[in-house]
């Protein structure tokens, strides 16, 4: 049975959506993983599926996967792709996402362009989690990390220059470093003003990304807690810019940027490994 999907993109982190509302597809996490292969399958960063929502206030029960197959809890680029899908979808500028994270509340500020509310960011050493009590502003890992989790667990290092570290020689053994018992997306920040910062995140599960929502959600977190930058700040990727704010009066972590639709397609899921 061929299934349809939708590709797209937020400042080039690219997702493939498949919607789950009437019909559920065969989409193990093999299937999935061979389906996100940029030469065998369709290609993307994370795989994103739409189910009914069971939650008071939620428009749709979202799932994101990293391009391993493995499911994360939160996607801030994809949530904002979402939000736009189902803004046009029903006509309506606010929209309610149920993900593993908790229900986020997203709204439509000008045409492509989406403020999506991620929520607290947990700033606890369990909440991130890692494997043992750490201050989680200062990991005891060489370049004085700090962690957050924004419904995935985050560390952040801060550059003295953009290329200090290089993400995709680091990154791979950082993202499975015996701290983070999930892994962790791991960014890496360049503070170049006090409301703008140069950020790239090795994802994982997907490896080097042109941009991560969540990532540039836990930089500012992170910066703001070592006094680095100010609660609104730009964060420039190597896709293109998001604003995220650390709303001091309630906690939440406010992220706008765009959400772009590529293209409509449809797959066999046979044709994959199951």
């Amino acid at each position: 049975m061929m299934t349809g999907f939708l590709k797209m993109h937020g400042l080039g982190n690219d997702f493939v959506v498949v919607d789950e509302r009437v019909h559920r597809h065969d989409l193990t996490p093999a299937r999935i993983a061979a389906l996100c292969d940029r030469h065998t399958g369709i290609g993307c960063d994370q795989f994103v599926t739409l189910r009914p929502a069971c939650a008071e206030g939620a428009d749709v029960f979202v799932r994101f996967f990293n391009a391993d197959g493995t499911e994360s809890g939160a996607c801030g680029n994809a949530s904002r792709c979402v939000a736009d899908l189902l803004a046009r979808e029903t006509g309506r500028a606010n929209i309610g996402l149920q993900t593993r994270a908790g229900v986020l509340r997203a709204s439509v500020v000008s045409p492509g362009m989406v403020t999506v509310d991620m929520g607290c960011p947990a700033q606890g050493w369990a909440d991130v989690p890692l494997a043992e009590a750490t201050d989680t502003l200062h990991l005891p890992i060489a370049g004085d990390p700090a962690a957050v989790s924004m419904g995935n667990p985050h560390a952040t290092f801060f550059l003295s220059t953009p290329d200090a570290m290089d993400p995709c020689v680091a990154g791979p053994d950082l993202e499975h470093h015996p701290l983070f018992p999930q892994r962790a997306n791991i960014g890496f920040a360049h503070v170049t003003a006090p409301d703008a910062m140069r950020l790239r995140v090795w994802e994982r599960g997907s490896g080097l990304t042109r941009a991560c929502g969540s990532g540039a959600c836990a930089a500012v977190v992170n910066a703001v807690r070592r006094g680095l930058v100010e609660r609104t700040c730009t964060v420039e990727m190597d896709g293109g810019e998001l604003t995220i704010t650390w709303r001091e009066s309630d906690g939440h972590v406010l992220m706008t940027g765009p959400a772009t639709t590529s293209f409509r397609g449809t797959f066999n899921p046979e044709d994959y490994p199951r």
